[in-house]
């Protein structure tokens, strides 16, 4: 499994950056290859799930997420179909505003993709990821 770890600090209040992360249907905003957050549903047990399609190396790639938290600690994504991951965020208050941090490890889906484009999709995942930490801040501290 690849893995990336990504933090920043955002200027702004801890439980508005909780919401807007714990809704995934926020996340194609700042998430340039998340292009479609379907059937966004909070359960019974408190649980989320969606589908979503996502694109990577060009390639879409569909599947579903099953998403638990304790809020504005940390929230905790599980996904599967065309790209297996689990995505941990945690939040954490640091001089008024919000340290958040991504942790994820997924599997690249190698029969699609060829080994080859392996090492290129890593690298152009963990430049997203900055991209991703980068547009949160951004709209948190719009």
């Amino acid at each position: 499994m690849a893995k990336i770890r990504k933090s920043i600090i955002i200027n702004a209040p801890i439980d508005k950056v909780f919401d807007y992360v714990s809704d995934s249907r926020n996340l194609p905003e700042i998430w340039p290859s998340l292009q479609e957050i379907r059937n966004f549903k909070r359960l019974r047990d408190g649980k989320i799930t969606d589908s979503w399609t996502y694109k990577m190396a060009g390639i879409r790639l569909k599947g579903t997420t099953t998403t638990q938290y304790v809020e504005n600690v940390e929230v905790i994504s599980r996904t599967k179909g065309g790209v297996k991951s689990i995505q941990i965020w945690t939040f954490k208050p640091v001089d008024g505003g919000t340290k958040v941090t991504v942790d994820v490890e997924y599997t690249i889906p190698i029969p699609i993709l060829g080994k080859l484009a392996e090492k290129i999709v890593v690298m152009m995942n963990e430049h997203e990821g900055d991209v991703v930490m980068a547009n949160l801040k951004s709209r948190m501290e719009a």
